[in-house]
């Protein structure tokens, strides 16, 4: 637990005077008006008999200033709430390279069942968006919450040729934010108006902190080679701007794989260096999936962290009603045990 007014707790060192004061107080004795002595008999016995229950409506009492003195300080602790994600965009690599099949059957069919996975385990009122990315980037589903066209879009997917990380990265927050204006198939991010020479670099709206915007988060999964399109890290910092957290999900072993049909071959291999990045700069997280149990388990953990999400949460109100309980308890007692007779 921490404090945001810490400064405040200075007053918790006061309270050991208060109990000094009061229980100076408290066994002070001062001579009856009228000397007689079985009065101070009966009150001694009656002292006696409760030797703690005199001083409990005091300790709560206490114990209630402790609560408001800390609830003054703004406590803070780490907790697991819900999250307000309203929309979730998967953005899925759809080139050559997926075609491995170092992840059985291949990397695109395992890609396909874990997102259906995590589409059907999503809760309903959460929209899904599928963005599907090779050479260039394009919407294949626009966010709704009707998972049978998510699924129709998941199962159509086509590989083509190219893989374009960062126009992944910029389509999907277009997706998120319709009002950005971008060019998601330049290698220059700015606008076109400004290209060329000049040193101006696109118009940014006000920078939030990375990870910052609770209604929307991307899922990237790729094998993790951008051989086209804009600088990922680039397009990564852009979503860290708006407060966008990118998950990034690798598919594929570190081995890699050999594609190659009709005279052709190429080696494919993961660049996981790249993935972290990403991921770091949007406050996200990276995932590796060397099978398709992997991506299974992959995709369950993001569910689960875009359900539930450990946030840093003032809890001052608790602890402001606890000492108000506290000090009420005490009135309660105090009137209960000690009230005169009437």
């Amino acid at each position: 637990m921490s404090f945001l007014w810490p400064r405040m707790l200075w007053l918790l060192a006061g309270i050991p005077a208060l109990m000094a004061t009061y229980f100076i107080l408290r066994h002070r004795r001062k001579k009856p008006a009228l000397p007689y002595p079985g009065v101070a008999v009966a009150r001694q016995a009656m002292e006696q008999a409760r030797p703690m229950k005199q001083y409990i409506p005091a300790l709560l009492l206490l114990l209630a200033l402790c609560l408001t003195i800390i609830a003054i300080a703004r406590p803070t602790t780490i907790m697991t709430l819900p999250s307000r994600y309203k929309t979730v965009v998967l953005a899925i690599d759809t080139s050559l390279s997926m075609l491995a099949n170092d992840v059985a059957p291949s990397r695109i069919a395992a890609a396909q069942a874990a997102a259906r996975l995590f589409v059907e385990s999503h809760p309903a009122e959460t929209r899904i968006g599928i963005v599907s990315f090779a050479a260039a980037a394009f919407v294949a589903q626009p966010p709704v919450n009707n998972r049978q066209d998510v699924f129709t879009a998941i199962d159509q997917l086509e590989l083509d040729g190219g893989t374009a990380i960062g126009s992944a990265i910029l389509v999907s927050l277009k997706v998120i934010f319709p009002d950005i204006e971008l060019d998601a198939d330049s290698q220059d991010l700015r606008p076109p108006g400004r290209r060329g020479n000049t040193p101006d670099k696109m118009p940014r709206a006000p920078p939030v902190p990375p990870g910052s915007y609770s209604s929307a988060a991307i899922i990237l999964l790729t094998d993790g080679q951008s051989t086209t399109g804009p600088d990922p890290i680039v397009a990564a910092r852009l979503a860290a701007e708006r407060g966008v957290r990118v998950f990034t999900v690798a598919v594929g072993t570190t081995e890699g794989d050999i594609l190659g049909a009709e005279g052709w071959a190429m080696h494919v291999v993961l660049d996981e260096e790249s993935l972290k990045n990403i991921a770091s700069i949007t406050a996200a997280e990276y995932f590796h999936a060397g099978s398709a149990i992997d991506l299974d388990r992959i995709y369950r953990a993001l569910n689960s962290r875009l359900v539930l999400e450990k946030k840093e949460t003032e809890i001052t109100a608790l602890f402001t009603a606890a000492g108000f309980c506290f000090m009420l308890l005490s009135g309660l007692l105090s009137v209960a045990w000690f009230r005169p007779p009437a």
